[in-house]
Formats: C-alpha cells, sequence, structure tokens
C-alpha cells in the first residue's frame, strides 16, 4: 500500500485523497480499512480513478473496497479539508449514507460531478471539488498567457512594419 503523509489513521466519516500522477482521487473512509468511493466502469480493481477513461465516462458506479486496493502503491492522506468552511455531518450519518449508496450508478462527469463532490457531498452536503477549481483557473490563466503573447506579437509585428515604413 502506498505510504501516509502522515502518521494519523483514518477515522470513520474522514475523506482519503489518494496522489495519483496528474489528479487526486478521493473517497471516504467508513471503517475497519474500508473506503467508499466513485469509480467510472471502465476502471480495473484496484485502480481508484487512474484510467484515462474517466474522463470520457459519463456513468460512475460507487463501491465499496479495502483502502489499501483503492490506495495501490500511490501516496495518500486524510484531507477533511473543508471542515473550517462547514460543519461534517456526524460520522454515522455519512458512513450510512455512503453504505446505501454501494452499487449504485452516478452520473460522472470530470467537470461537475467527480469522486471529490461525491466525498465531500457526503462528508459536507456540499458537492465541491478543489482540483477542478484550480485546473479551471490554470486554464484561464494559460489561456490569458497564450492570450497575452499572441497580442504582444500581434503588437511588436505592427511595430516592426512601422518601422520598415519610417525607414524606407
Amino acid at each position: 500500500m502506498g505510504q501516509s503523509e502522515s502518521d494519523q489513521k483514518p477515522e470513520p466519516g474522514d475523506l482519503i485523497e489518494v496522489s495519483r500522477s496528474l489528479y487526486q482521487h478521493w473517497a471516504v473512509y467508513i471503517g475497519d480499512g474500508l473506503v467508499v468511493h466513485l469509480v467510472p466502469p471502465s476502471e480495473v480493481a484496484g485502480a481508484g480513478a487512474s484510467s484515462v477513461m474517466s474522463v470520457a465516462a459519463q456513468r460512475a458506479v460507487v463501491k465499496k473496497e479495502k483502502l489499501s486496493e483503492v490506495v495501490g502503491t500511490d501516496d495518500w492522506k486524510v484531507n477533511n479539508d473543508l471542515d473550517e468552511k462547514y460543519e461534517p455531518h456526524q460520522t454515522d450519518i455519512i458512513v450510512k449514507e455512503a453504505l446505501q449508496l454501494v452499487g449504485t450508478e452516478q452520473p460522472y462527469d470530470i467537470v461537475t460531478w467527480n469522486c471529490e463532490h461525491f466525498a465531500k457531498k457526503l462528508r459536507y452536503g456540499k458537492a465541491e471539488s478543489w482540483q477542478v477549481r484550480k485546473a479551471v483557473i490554470a486554464g484561464g490563466a494559460a489561456a490569458g498567457g497564450i492570450l497575452g503573447i499572441v497580442a504582444l506579437a500581434g503588437a511588436l509585428s505592427g511595430w516592426s512594419k512601422k518601422e520598415d515604413k519610417n525607414t524606407q
């Protein structure tokens, strides 16, 4: 199993963040070494949400699996990052609702309803994904940077043409 960033042991109701190569996969710890998480059906057992097909999937299944199988060799941590922003639901409610969803099929959209939205909805009653927000912000900054470069190149090109006219 991958390494936890701390020596803390997860408690039922905790959110587990698994560091994949390009993103994080999220699950809800329910106790006894088990998690509940949202997984696109194209995933192989134990891979969590690591498949490229995750992006294209429009449906996903809620699974109950061993934390060690979901994590594999990746690093993980308990990440109840919104506890200061929202009051978490009671532990027994989080676990009960998670277990009731096991085996159900859910819509899946990488931007509006992914594994992080799912896990945070169970813990806080609010579906949020900070990794999506960061990606949108980074994408906007990149797009702005590209537009800035294009504008600068256009301005320099226009300035260069003026210089050519002035020297003739």
